[in-house]
């Protein structure tokens, strides 16, 4: 029995400069002396794997929501019988994780409501999701329609005319509040499906891992993928756009111009003018794309950063032209599934046991494109719209003169904006200047400091001691927990050039590695080159027809990087802990993504 724990969140400091860093945020987000003995008895991971980076006051907003969301479907909704909700915390900037478990002696009776509540929803699935859909949309056009001006001179005469009897201010502070429900609601919906689809997966993982004593994880993993998810379509865009350009001799005119003048050329003839609409058309939605992951107020969007998007489109014109092939290989991908499949099905004893695999595959692969859609729809489209709005607000704070920046009014938590508007309007309606100007820059300037000084030290992977035997099935299929993980990440130090991770996709190569520790580090990556990162992106798909490999500190079996890596057919090794600390760029290491290990050769 191991006695090895993690650091304590009580005696892990924050870095020189970062003194007062849990004012910045919820009181109910950070650890609190008065509960040591509680905390120090839970364990609690990093999620570097959906915020790998120190929060800015107002994008904690997004762990607030996203868990908050996740914790009332898994608890008050579907009743999953062995996971309730997740407890979490921010820690010197940065996210953790405790997942809770149900006391074993509920889990029983939550079984019978879990199939009432969730069979509903797998026995109407199609007619939900549509319904889904719709409601989705409805929340981005509600975002879309909310806008924020300076306040006028004077109200307009027609208010006075038809006895509106209320100001600009109240509707200011009114469309600022509606976004941020509409916000909270987005998250509610992002959980709606999802969890069931990770039940679903687990039902049918389960049912292989009684039924095929042995059987790999890969092999489960690998039963269910090739199906076609929109999240990959963005890439598809890009592919289809450069496929274009080659046809229609362009890609010189991509390769040698920046985008505005490339532009420009094109609309000189009429092949340039096709591919002009065809670019125009692919931006909406499908640019609605972050590079990041959503959670951040900092992640930068296609829509609104064309020059990315326009990048790896000639990145694909230059492979296009040495006769590479920069599509999925889909084609081998669902032949290699069906034969796993059949190999199984065909080895069970009898049709009773073959109906009971074919109707827990058929549901999982029925659910399982909602696990990646979700990401396009909720953390690219809808987000995208929102932070867009969050800054036409913070522009009009600028154009008062009360920061200098957009990107400043971040640094506030979402409640405080409220103090901001209050001020903005209770000076322009008595006639003098508002505090803000002359308050907010200083304080701005010290928050900047204490969040600087908060990312100048990585997280901690864990804190206390972890459970014995990780059982918790969402920690160990999203994030990739497990006790073997765990007990690696404590003996780090003991391991040598060897890391063990998740066998998230198979195969096996040797090359040259490159950290990436954020979007803008993926230009720097090389041909045959193994990613090695925290975690990486839906955006990053571009770059997967380049690399060997991909190694990431932390994942699951259904995380990103292990289905995006499956899809492309390249080994990957996720849930090492630290390989993006522990490897350097140039080193050269081994990857066997049916093994789940790395080891580093010189």
């Amino acid at each position: 029995m191991s006695t090895k724990a993690f650091i304590s969140p009580y005696d892990h400091k924050a870095p020189e400069g970062a003194e007062g860093w849990k004012e910045l945020y919820p009181y109910y987000m950070t650890f609190h002396d008065n509960l040591k003995e509680n905390e120090e008895g839970k364990f609690f991971f990093c999620d570097s794997q959906h915020w790998p980076n120190v929060f800015k006051p107002f994008d904690a907003l997004t762990v607030e929501f996203s868990v908050k969301c996740l914790g009332q479907y898994n608890t008050r909704q579907w009743l999953i019988p062995p996971a309730n909700g997740i407890d979490f915390k921010i820690h010197n900037g940065y996210c953790y994780m405790s997942p809770v478990e149900v006391d074993p002696s509920l889990i029983a009776d939550r079984v019978p409501q879990f199939m009432e509540r969730a069979g509903f929803y797998f026995q109407n699935w199609d007619s939900l999701l549509e319904n889904w859909h719709k409601k989705v949309k409805g929340v981005i056009d509600e975002m879309e329609a909310i806008n924020f001006e300076q306040l006028p001179e004077v109200i307009d005469i027609e208010w006075v005319k038809n006895g509106v009897g209320l100001d600009p201010t109240y509707h200011m502070i009114q469309n600022y509040d509606k976004m941020i429900d509409l916000c909270y609601k987005i998250w509610m919906y992002h959980f709606e499906f999802l969890n069931l689809g990770y039940a679903a997966y687990l039902d049918f993982f389960g049912f292989c891992k009684e039924t095929f004593p042995g059987i790999p994880d890969l092999s489960v993993a690998k039963m269910v993928q090739g199906v076609e998810v929109d999240l990959f379509r963005p890439d598809e865009e890009l592919q289809k756009l450069a496929k274009l350009a080659v046809k229609f001799g362009l890609n010189d005119i991509l390769k040698n111009n920046g985008l505005d003048k490339a532009l420009q050329i094109m609309e000189t003839s009429t092949e340039g003018k096709e591919w002009i609409a065809a670019w125009e058309g692919a931006k909406y939605p499908w640019f609605n794309f972050t590079i990041g992951n959503g959670f951040y107020s900092s992640d930068k969007y296609w829509i609104d950063h064309l020059d990315i998007p326009f990048e790896y489109i000639k990145s694909y014109t230059e492979r296009l032209e040495k006769g590479e092939t920069i599509d999925r290989p889909t084609a081998k991908i669902a032949a290699e599934r069906d034969r796993i499949t059949e190999e199984y099905r065909d080895s069970l004893p009898g049709e009773d046991a073959q109906n009971a695999f074919d109707q827990k595959l058929g549901l999982a692969r029925v659910v399982f494109p909602y696990v990646e859609n979700h990401n396009f729809y909720i953390e690219h489209w809808s987000m995208c719209v929102f932070w867009r709005k969050m800054r036409e607000l913070s522009a009009v704070f600028v154009k008062e003169g009360f920061y200098e920046n957009i990107e400043d009014m971040f640094y506030f938590r979402r409640e405080e904006i409220h103090q901001l508007l209050f001020d903005y309007g209770r000076g322009w309606a008595m006639g003098v200047p508002a505090i803000g100007p002359d308050y907010l820059p200083a304080e701005i300037a010290r928050r900047k400091k204490i969040i600087d000084a908060l990312a100048t030290a990585p997280p901690e992977p864990a804190f206390n001691k972890p459970p014995e035997i990780v059982t918790e099935p969402f920690t160990i299929m999203l994030w990739g927990i497990t006790s073997e993980s765990v007990q690696g990440w404590l003996s780090s130090e003991d391991t040598g050039n060897k890391l063990k991770g998740m066998a998230a996709s198979p195969g096996k190569v040797e090359g040259i590695a490159r950290i990436i520790n954020s979007a803008e580090e993926l230009r720097d990556l090389q041909d045959g080159e193994i990613m090695v990162t925290r975690v990486t992106a839906p955006s990053w798909a571009p770059v997967f027809g380049k690399i060997k490999a991909t190694v990431t500190d932390i994942g699951g079996m259904m995380s990103h990087a292990a289905i995006v890596c499956r899809e492309y057919g390249l080994p990957a090794v996720t849930g090492t802990g630290n390989a993006s600390t522990k490897i350097k760029t140039g080193d050269r290491i081994r990857v066997d993504g049916g093994a789940g290990t790395v080891e580093i050769l010189s």
